[in-house]
Protein backbone atom coordinates (compact mmCIF):
# COMPACT_ATOMS: atom_id res chain seq x y z
CA UNK A 1 0.00 0.00 0.00
CA UNK A 2 2.90 2.36 0.73
CA UNK A 3 3.75 2.25 -2.98
CA UNK A 4 0.57 4.17 -3.76
CA UNK A 5 -0.22 6.03 -0.52
CA UNK A 6 1.77 8.83 1.11
CA UNK A 7 0.66 10.42 4.37
CA UNK A 8 2.05 13.73 5.57
CA UNK A 9 4.08 13.39 8.76
CA UNK A 10 1.39 15.27 10.68
CA UNK A 11 -1.44 13.01 9.47
CA UNK A 12 0.61 9.83 9.97
CA UNK A 13 1.47 10.82 13.55
CA UNK A 14 -2.14 11.72 14.35
CA UNK A 15 -3.42 8.38 13.05
CA UNK A 16 -0.70 6.50 14.93
CA UNK A 17 -1.65 8.30 18.14
CA UNK A 18 -5.41 7.76 17.56
CA UNK A 19 -6.05 11.50 17.34
CA UNK A 20 -9.03 12.71 15.27
CA UNK A 21 -8.39 13.35 11.57
CA UNK A 22 -10.81 14.75 8.98
CA UNK A 23 -10.38 14.00 5.26
CA UNK A 24 -10.96 16.81 2.74
CA UNK A 25 -11.33 16.58 -1.04
CA UNK A 26 -9.37 18.51 -3.67
CA UNK A 27 -11.84 18.76 -6.57
CA UNK A 28 -13.32 21.76 -4.78
CA UNK A 29 -9.87 23.39 -5.10
CA UNK A 30 -9.17 22.69 -8.77
CA UNK A 31 -12.71 22.68 -10.17
CA UNK A 32 -14.82 24.47 -7.56
CA UNK A 33 -13.74 28.11 -7.82
CA UNK A 34 -11.07 30.40 -9.33
CA UNK A 35 -7.60 31.07 -7.95
CA UNK A 36 -6.76 32.46 -5.39
CA UNK A 37 -10.22 32.05 -3.82
CA UNK A 38 -9.93 28.26 -4.10
CA UNK A 39 -6.63 28.19 -2.21
CA UNK A 40 -7.88 30.62 0.44
CA UNK A 41 -11.01 28.52 0.98
CA UNK A 42 -9.04 25.27 1.24
CA UNK A 43 -6.67 26.75 3.82
CA UNK A 44 -9.57 28.23 5.80
CA UNK A 45 -11.27 24.80 5.89
CA UNK A 46 -8.07 23.27 7.25
CA UNK A 47 -7.91 26.05 9.85
CA UNK A 48 -11.49 25.32 10.97
CA UNK A 49 -10.64 21.63 11.41
CA UNK A 50 -7.61 22.52 13.54
CA UNK A 51 -9.53 25.06 15.64
CA UNK A 52 -12.10 22.41 16.51
CA UNK A 53 -9.60 19.79 17.63
CA UNK A 54 -8.65 17.58 14.66
CA UNK A 55 -5.95 17.30 11.99
CA UNK A 56 -7.00 18.14 8.41
CA UNK A 57 -6.04 15.68 5.66
CA UNK A 58 -6.64 17.20 2.24
CA UNK A 59 -6.35 14.48 -0.41
CA UNK A 60 -5.07 14.55 -4.01
CA UNK A 61 -3.17 12.40 -6.50
CA UNK A 62 0.32 13.85 -6.98
CA UNK A 63 3.61 12.36 -8.17
CA UNK A 64 2.09 8.92 -8.78
CA UNK A 65 0.58 8.54 -5.29
CA UNK A 66 -2.46 9.27 -3.21
CA UNK A 67 -1.29 12.10 -0.97
CA UNK A 68 -3.20 12.43 2.29
CA UNK A 69 -2.34 15.70 3.98
CA UNK A 70 -1.15 18.35 1.52
CA UNK A 71 1.39 21.10 2.05
CA UNK A 72 0.51 24.75 1.35
CA UNK A 73 2.60 24.54 -1.83
CA UNK A 74 0.68 21.48 -3.01
CA UNK A 75 -2.66 23.19 -2.36
CA UNK A 76 -1.39 26.25 -4.24
CA UNK A 77 -0.29 24.02 -7.13
CA UNK A 78 -3.80 22.54 -7.43
CA UNK A 79 -5.39 25.97 -7.13
CA UNK A 80 -3.22 27.56 -9.81
CA UNK A 81 -3.56 24.67 -12.28
CA UNK A 82 -7.33 24.68 -11.76
CA UNK A 83 -9.31 22.66 -14.27
CA UNK A 84 -6.10 21.51 -15.98
CA UNK A 85 -5.91 19.02 -13.10
CA UNK A 86 -7.85 15.83 -13.90
CA UNK A 87 -11.05 15.36 -11.91
CA UNK A 88 -10.34 11.94 -10.44
CA UNK A 89 -13.01 9.44 -9.46
CA UNK A 90 -12.60 5.69 -8.79
CA UNK A 91 -12.14 4.67 -12.44
CA UNK A 92 -9.39 7.26 -12.99
CA UNK A 93 -7.17 6.36 -10.01
CA UNK A 94 -5.02 3.54 -11.52
CA UNK A 95 -4.44 5.47 -14.75
CA UNK A 96 -3.38 8.69 -13.01
CA UNK A 97 -1.16 6.93 -10.48
CA UNK A 98 0.50 4.63 -13.03
CA UNK A 99 1.13 7.54 -15.41
CA UNK A 100 2.21 10.02 -12.72
CA UNK A 101 -0.55 12.49 -13.63
CA UNK A 102 -2.05 14.91 -11.10
CA UNK A 103 -5.61 14.30 -9.99
CA UNK A 104 -8.06 16.26 -7.86
CA UNK A 105 -10.10 13.83 -5.79
CA UNK A 106 -13.89 13.71 -5.85
CA UNK A 107 -16.09 12.39 -3.03
CA UNK A 108 -15.59 8.81 -4.25
CA UNK A 109 -11.80 8.92 -4.60
CA UNK A 110 -11.36 10.87 -1.36
CA UNK A 111 -13.34 8.16 0.43
CA UNK A 112 -11.05 5.52 -1.06
CA UNK A 113 -7.92 7.35 0.09
CA UNK A 114 -9.43 7.99 3.53
CA UNK A 115 -10.20 4.30 3.98
CA UNK A 116 -6.68 3.33 2.88
CA UNK A 117 -5.27 5.77 5.44
CA UNK A 118 -7.64 4.75 8.25
CA UNK A 119 -9.63 8.01 8.38
CA UNK A 120 -13.31 7.61 9.24
CA UNK A 121 -14.77 11.11 8.72
CA UNK A 122 -14.73 13.26 5.58
CA UNK A 123 -16.09 16.79 5.06
CA UNK A 124 -17.20 18.04 1.65
CA UNK A 125 -19.70 20.47 0.13
CA UNK A 126 -22.32 18.17 -1.38
CA UNK A 127 -22.30 14.64 -2.69
CA UNK A 128 -22.87 13.63 -6.29
CA UNK A 129 -25.94 11.63 -7.21
CA UNK A 130 -28.43 10.72 -9.91
CA UNK A 131 -28.53 13.41 -12.60
CA UNK A 132 -31.82 14.79 -13.85
CA UNK A 133 -32.87 12.81 -16.90
CA UNK A 134 -30.89 9.77 -15.77
CA UNK A 135 -33.76 7.50 -16.84
CA UNK A 136 -32.46 7.99 -20.38
CA UNK A 137 -28.82 9.02 -19.85
CA UNK A 138 -27.99 6.60 -16.98
CA UNK A 139 -25.82 9.40 -15.57
CA UNK A 140 -25.24 8.41 -11.95
CA UNK A 141 -22.30 9.64 -9.88
CA UNK A 142 -19.72 7.10 -8.74
CA UNK A 143 -20.02 8.74 -5.32
CA UNK A 144 -23.13 6.66 -4.67
CA UNK A 145 -21.47 3.30 -5.31
CA UNK A 146 -18.57 4.34 -3.09
CA UNK A 147 -20.99 5.23 -0.31
CA UNK A 148 -22.50 1.77 -0.68
CA UNK A 149 -19.24 -0.03 0.07
CA UNK A 150 -16.63 2.22 1.73
CA UNK A 151 -16.67 2.77 5.50
CA UNK A 152 -16.32 6.53 5.66
CA UNK A 153 -18.84 9.04 7.03
CA UNK A 154 -19.44 11.95 4.64
CA UNK A 155 -20.53 15.26 6.15
CA UNK A 156 -22.18 17.39 3.47
CA UNK A 157 -24.95 19.92 2.87
CA UNK A 158 -26.96 17.16 1.22
CA UNK A 159 -26.95 16.22 -2.45
CA UNK A 160 -25.87 18.88 -4.96
CA UNK A 161 -29.08 20.76 -5.83
CA UNK A 162 -28.43 20.48 -9.58
CA UNK A 163 -29.20 16.73 -9.32
CA UNK A 164 -32.37 14.65 -8.95
CA UNK A 165 -32.67 14.52 -5.17
CA UNK A 166 -35.56 12.05 -5.09
CA UNK A 167 -33.88 9.48 -7.34
CA UNK A 168 -30.59 9.88 -5.45
CA UNK A 169 -32.33 9.11 -2.15
CA UNK A 170 -33.97 6.03 -3.72
CA UNK A 171 -30.57 4.84 -4.97
CA UNK A 172 -29.01 5.30 -1.53
CA UNK A 173 -31.88 3.43 0.12
CA UNK A 174 -31.51 0.51 -2.30
CA UNK A 175 -27.82 0.22 -1.42
CA UNK A 176 -28.40 0.51 2.32
CA UNK A 177 -26.73 3.90 2.79
CA UNK A 178 -28.25 5.78 5.75
CA UNK A 179 -28.96 9.48 5.30
CA UNK A 180 -28.80 11.27 8.65
CA UNK A 181 -30.10 14.80 9.16
CA UNK A 182 -28.11 16.86 11.64
CA UNK A 183 -30.77 18.59 13.75
CA UNK A 184 -33.25 18.31 10.86
CA UNK A 185 -35.80 15.90 9.42
CA UNK A 186 -35.62 17.53 5.99
CA UNK A 187 -32.85 16.86 3.51
CA UNK A 188 -30.98 20.11 2.86
CA UNK A 189 -30.60 21.02 -0.81
CA UNK A 190 -27.06 22.41 -0.77
CA UNK A 191 -27.80 26.15 -1.07
CA UNK A 192 -31.00 25.91 0.98
CA UNK A 193 -32.25 24.17 4.11
CA UNK A 194 -35.41 23.21 2.21
CA UNK A 195 -35.74 20.44 -0.36
CA UNK A 196 -39.16 18.84 0.13
CA UNK A 197 -37.52 15.47 0.90
CA UNK A 198 -36.97 13.79 4.24
CA UNK A 199 -33.89 12.14 5.72
CA UNK A 200 -33.87 8.63 7.18
CA UNK A 201 -33.10 9.70 10.76
CA UNK A 202 -32.54 12.92 12.65
CA UNK A 203 -29.64 13.01 15.11
CA UNK A 204 -29.01 16.14 17.13
CA UNK A 205 -25.40 16.07 18.36
CA UNK A 206 -21.99 14.75 17.27
CA UNK A 207 -21.89 12.08 19.99
CA UNK A 208 -25.15 10.53 18.77
CA UNK A 209 -23.73 10.43 15.24
CA UNK A 210 -20.45 8.91 16.48
CA UNK A 211 -22.41 6.19 18.34
CA UNK A 212 -24.38 5.50 15.14
CA UNK A 213 -21.15 5.08 13.14
CA UNK A 214 -19.61 2.81 15.76
CA UNK A 215 -22.71 0.59 15.87
CA UNK A 216 -22.87 0.33 12.07
CA UNK A 217 -19.25 -0.56 11.50
CA UNK A 218 -18.88 -2.74 14.60
CA UNK A 219 -21.58 -4.99 13.14
CA UNK A 220 -19.68 -5.14 9.82
CA UNK A 221 -22.48 -3.33 8.02
CA UNK A 222 -20.25 -2.18 5.20
CA UNK A 223 -20.63 1.20 3.56
CA UNK A 224 -20.62 4.88 4.27
CA UNK A 225 -23.08 7.24 5.91
CA UNK A 226 -24.38 10.54 4.56
CA UNK A 227 -24.57 13.16 7.31
CA UNK A 228 -26.67 15.99 5.89
CA UNK A 229 -25.80 19.27 7.59
CA UNK A 230 -28.01 22.22 6.56
CA UNK A 231 -26.35 25.44 5.48
CA UNK A 232 -26.75 28.05 8.27
CA UNK A 233 -30.07 29.89 7.97
CA UNK A 234 -28.46 33.29 7.53
CA UNK A 235 -26.31 31.99 4.65
CA UNK A 236 -28.93 30.10 2.63
CA UNK A 237 -30.43 31.34 -0.65
CA UNK A 238 -34.10 31.48 -1.59
CA UNK A 239 -35.32 28.03 -2.66
CA UNK A 240 -37.51 29.14 -5.60
CA UNK A 241 -34.81 31.53 -6.88
CA UNK A 242 -32.24 28.72 -6.87
CA UNK A 243 -34.53 26.18 -8.53
CA UNK A 244 -35.27 28.62 -11.36
CA UNK A 245 -31.59 29.28 -12.00
CA UNK A 246 -30.69 25.59 -11.80
CA UNK A 247 -33.40 24.82 -14.38
CA UNK A 248 -31.89 27.44 -16.73
CA UNK A 249 -28.40 25.98 -16.26
CA UNK A 250 -29.61 22.42 -16.94
CA UNK A 251 -31.42 23.55 -20.08
CA UNK A 252 -28.21 25.12 -21.43
CA UNK A 253 -26.14 22.02 -20.57
CA UNK A 254 -28.62 19.85 -22.47
CA UNK A 255 -28.51 22.18 -25.48
CA UNK A 256 -24.70 22.05 -25.51
CA UNK A 257 -24.61 18.27 -25.04
CA UNK A 258 -22.58 18.49 -21.83
CA UNK A 259 -22.73 15.27 -19.82
CA UNK A 260 -20.77 12.90 -17.59
CA UNK A 261 -18.00 14.21 -15.34
CA UNK A 262 -18.06 17.59 -17.11
CA UNK A 263 -21.68 18.32 -16.25
CA UNK A 264 -21.29 19.17 -12.55
CA UNK A 265 -18.48 21.77 -13.02
CA UNK A 266 -20.41 23.32 -15.93
CA UNK A 267 -23.68 23.53 -14.00
CA UNK A 268 -22.08 24.94 -10.86
CA UNK A 269 -20.25 27.60 -12.92
CA UNK A 270 -23.43 28.47 -14.82
CA UNK A 271 -25.47 28.76 -11.63
CA UNK A 272 -22.74 30.98 -10.18
CA UNK A 273 -23.02 33.27 -13.23
CA UNK A 274 -26.82 33.34 -13.11
CA UNK A 275 -26.84 34.19 -9.40
CA UNK A 276 -24.07 36.79 -9.81
CA UNK A 277 -21.78 34.89 -7.45
CA UNK A 278 -24.32 34.32 -4.68
CA UNK A 279 -24.26 30.54 -5.14
CA UNK A 280 -20.46 30.42 -4.77
CA UNK A 281 -20.60 32.50 -1.58
CA UNK A 282 -23.16 30.05 -0.14
CA UNK A 283 -21.08 27.09 -1.31
CA UNK A 284 -18.05 28.38 0.61
CA UNK A 285 -20.09 28.97 3.78
CA UNK A 286 -21.62 25.50 3.74
CA UNK A 287 -18.18 23.91 3.32
CA UNK A 288 -16.96 25.78 6.40
CA UNK A 289 -20.04 24.63 8.31
CA UNK A 290 -19.49 21.01 7.26
CA UNK A 291 -15.82 21.09 8.26
CA UNK A 292 -16.79 22.14 11.76
CA UNK A 293 -19.41 19.41 12.20
CA UNK A 294 -17.12 16.74 10.70
CA UNK A 295 -14.43 17.69 13.18
CA UNK A 296 -16.84 17.51 16.11
CA UNK A 297 -17.93 14.03 14.96
CA UNK A 298 -14.31 12.88 14.52
CA UNK A 299 -13.48 14.10 18.02
CA UNK A 300 -16.56 12.35 19.47
CA UNK A 301 -15.70 9.14 17.60
CA UNK A 302 -12.20 9.24 19.05
CA UNK A 303 -13.62 9.35 22.58
CA UNK A 304 -15.76 6.23 22.19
Amino acid sequence: MNTYLELSQEVATAIQENRPVVALESTIISHGMPFPQNMETALKVEEIVRENGAIPATVAILDGKFKVGLSINEIQHLGQKGQAVVKASRRDIPYLISQGIDGATTVASTMIAAKMAGIKVFATGGIGGVHRGAETSFDVSADLQELAKTNVAVVCAGIKAILDLGLTLEYLETHGVPVLGYQTRELPAFYTQKSGFGVDYQLDNPTEIANFLKAKWSMNLEGGVVIANPIPKEKELDYDYMMQNIALAIREANQLGIKGKESTPFLLAKVKALTEGKSLASNIELVYNNAQLATEIAVALGKI
